[in-house]
């Protein structure tokens, strides 16, 4: 866990402007993740979503061999105590009711519980060299953490089963056509190409963002006409409607200048 410093141990956590990227950094072990880096990630995480200053985070793996490998079997297999808490797999794959955006800067490998954990994200810019997969039944695992789950929502039932029933690896092209890939980079410039986006989303205002965020993903399992009737009362939802930015952004309209946004 962070000391009072706010420095971690497996991740390392830089602030830049309102953008928070969160660098896994265990390059040895592909930045696969035991327990010890889930909590610090959970704790990571917490803090991005509690600081109203930062309003957009990035995701990404350190050196240039792997975003994620998914769990530290070897650590597992050692004796190391398995777990990742309430907020799932890095800190992410259970994170349900956070409403700022988070984007996934994916090099190399993206394995098991890093494929989970890009898919967590909101949006996903990968390498060209980045692998995808979901391996787990090759040592006789399932991909609990929500790959089973996300994968089928976002690309089909039948293009998603091939790609669970073999464990085959997806590149980074595949990934882009069948449609959980937002961008193919060039090697070396998922983390570029993450900010890249990032700075588009810095553009608009983050109230208004977190909202539709939130309505997007609250009502993609509800029928339109409940979803339309509830949305009003979500909380993202709510939180823009009494926000600074609602009464900026028309102002600005009005007065033919860009607007300031405070996030507030």
């Amino acid at each position: 866990m962070a000391g009072e410093d706010g420095k971690y141990e497996y991740i390392l956590v830089e602030r830049e402007g309102p953008v928070t990227i969160v660098t896994i950094n265990r390059p040895a072990v592909y930045n696969a993740l035991h327990k010890p880096a889930h909590l610090e990630m959970h704790d990571a995480f917490d803090r991005f979503a509690e600081d109203a200053d930062q309003w957009v985070a990035i995701i990404t793996g350190a050196g240039d061999k792997a975003f994620c490998a998914g769990n530290d079997l070897k650590y597992q297999a050692g004796g190391g105590e398995r777990g990742w808490g309430v907020s799932g797999f890095g800190g992410l794959s259970h994170r349900f009711d956070l409403s700022k955006p988070v984007i996934a800067a994916v090099n190399g490998f993206a394995m098991g519980g890093g494929f989970e954990i890009a898919l967590a994200c909101d949006l996903i810019i990968a390498a060209e060299d980045a692998t995808f997969a979901l391996p787990e039944p090759s040592v006789g695992l399932a991909a609990t953490a929500g790959g089973l789950l996300r994968l089928p929502r976002e690309i089909g039932m039948k293009r998603a089963m091939g790609i669970i029933l073999t464990g085959r690896r997806v590149a980074a092209s595949e990934g882009l056509s069948l449609g959980f890939v937002n961008e193919v980079v060039p090697e070396g410039r998922a983390l570029a190409g993450a900010k890249r986006w990032a700075k588009e989303i810095l553009n608009l205002s983050p109230m208004s963002i977190r909202a539709s965020k939130q309505v997007a993903m609250r009502g993609f399992d509800m029928p339109v006409d409940q979803a339309l009737k509830e949305q009003i009362q979500f909380p993202a939802v709510q939180a823009m409607l009494s926000s600074a930015d609602f009464v900026e952004g028309p102002k600005a309209f009005a007065e033919k200048r860009k607007p300031v946004w405070s996030g507030r």
